[in-house]
């Protein structure tokens, strides 16, 4: 994690602090149920719960030193908590924690609770950039702009299109999101091998239903990673996603284009060097933030793979792409709704540009007009592409219906008023408000 590239409440998801108080509920519920099945007295749920109502700050360095010993840091957690817990009630019901249960009961389940909160943060952010996306798409419904495919100019489209388009694969984003949420928010408490030799199913049940999480039907002592590699893929679609927009607004705010760029805000430089200069630095910051959570994808689908029932080569990984990947996206979904929020759009720059090939945007018109006049394909083809050419290689000096007007082989079969008709931009936006309904359903 690093504090450049992160959010105080969704890094507080994952500080230690945080990680010990899951660790303390499930102990206690778990407690408290079996104290309900007469496994453990009850009075031992009532002692961990009584001492937990006094506040406590839950001492994390105490419990590293703990840990230092042991090698084992639930083992540490259990030792401290049992030390704080016989101080506080005079008793030594402390030694009925963790009663059947092994250390992933209390691992997977904790790395289930942090993955549900994170969604949920994920899933607000998601919300906002939508939000940002659909108000600027209205904005801008109707602004024509020039689509490109290889980079070159294609047809006229409008810039409002672009942004729904974005809003719809944002839109699919989320309901990825909202299932991968569902598949990964399960709990185990199922014992060593996951059995349940030592410990009621009924337990699982009740630890489950208090922390909000669905009971995983069969772990092996682990709860399956495919679940794990399903939600870190799911992030990395997400971050290709940020990507794609963002490379977007990039190509946009070339010097070349400058059809849109983003906020450059008073008193902000651009280079250290150039004063002239207004970068796209935000963008460019995105594209390598989705790189990051990109980087998870392959150790989650890596660790799908443990040994027997149980093996621990994928906790070292989780501990970094858990926080990393959720940190680094929720920063980059919150920065990128600010890059649409603020973008600065240059209708003015989008039709100069549109116009700036002597209308070789409108070759399909003329060409289609000419095969429904009774030419065929082939011909219209090469009629349309001879006089094309002489426009591009004049870098758009010329004017493509000026040497169609002046072409007997097109004028010997469409009207002159049909031919300037071809190169009307209205034509091309007839279907962007049914376009709009779909995406948007308004």
């Amino acid at each position: 994690m690093v504090p450049r590239y992160s959010r105080p409440v969704m890094t507080a998801i994952w500080e230690p602090e945080a990680r010990y108080r899951i660790w303390f509920e499930i102990e206690a519920h778990a407690t408290d149920k079996l104290g309900e099945l007469g496994v453990v007295p009850r009075e031992a749920g009532t002692a961990l719960w009584d001492w937990w109502a006094t506040n406590p700050q839950i001492d994390v360095a105490a419990i590293d030193a703990i840990e230092a010993v042991t090698r084992h840091d639930v083992i540490a957690f259990l030792t401290w908590v049992g030390e704080q817990v016989t101080a506080h009630s005079g008793g030594d019901l402390a030694r009925f924690m963790h009663q059947g249960m092994t250390s992933s009961d209390v691992l997977d389940t904790t790395l289930s609770v942090q993955l549900a909160k994170a969604s949920d943060l994920l899933l607000a952010d998601l919300d906002a950039l939508l939000g940002a996306l659909k108000t600027r798409a209205f904005e801008h419904k109707h602004t024509p702009t020039i689509g490109r495919s290889h980079g070159i100019h294609a047809e006229p489209t409008t810039f409002g299109l672009k942004l729904a388009q974005a809003y719809a694969e944002f839109d699919r984003c989320r309901a990825r999101l909202v299932a991968a949420r569902a598949e990964i928010a399960t709990c185990a408490i199922s014992g060593a091998v996951g059995t349940f030799a030592n410990i009621d199913p009924a337990v699982e049940e009740y630890v489950a239903a208090k922390l909000g999480l669905a009971v995983e039907p069969i772990s092996t002592q682990v709860i399956p990673r495919d679940r794990h590699a399903m939600f870190f893929a799911t992030l990395g679609v997400i971050a290709g996603s940020i990507e794609r927009l963002a490379t977007e607004v990039r190509h946009l705010q070339r010097t070349e284009v400058l059809e849109a760029e983003e906020y450059f805000a008073p008193g902000q430089k651009g280079s250290s060097a150039m004063p002239h200069k207004r970068n796209p630095v935000l963008t460019e910051n995105l594209t390598g933030l989705a790189r990051v959570v990109r980087g998870a994808v392959i150790p989650a689908l890596e660790n799908v793979a443990l040994w027997h029932e149980r093996d621990i080569s994928h906790s070292s990984v989780e501990r970094y792409i858990g926080p990393d990947a959720c940190i680094t996206l929720d920063f980059a979904l919150a920065r990128l709704t600010g890059v649409i929020d603020k973008l600065l759009v240059y209708p003015e720059r989008m039709q100069k540009n549109l116009d700036r090939m002597g209308g070789l945007v409108h070759s399909q018109r003329v060409l289609l007009a000419l095969t429904q006049a009774g030419l065929s394909r082939e011909d219209s083809y090469r009629i349309v592409q001879a006089n094309a050419m002489k426009v591009w290689q004049s870098d758009g000096a010329l004017s493509l219906l000026a040497l169609l007007s002046a072409d007997t082989e097109v004028t010997a079969h469409i009207a002159p008023e049909t031919l300037a008709q071809s190169f009307g931009l209205e034509y091309h936006f007839a279907q962007v408000d049914r376009i709009f309904a779909r995406v948007f359903k308004d």
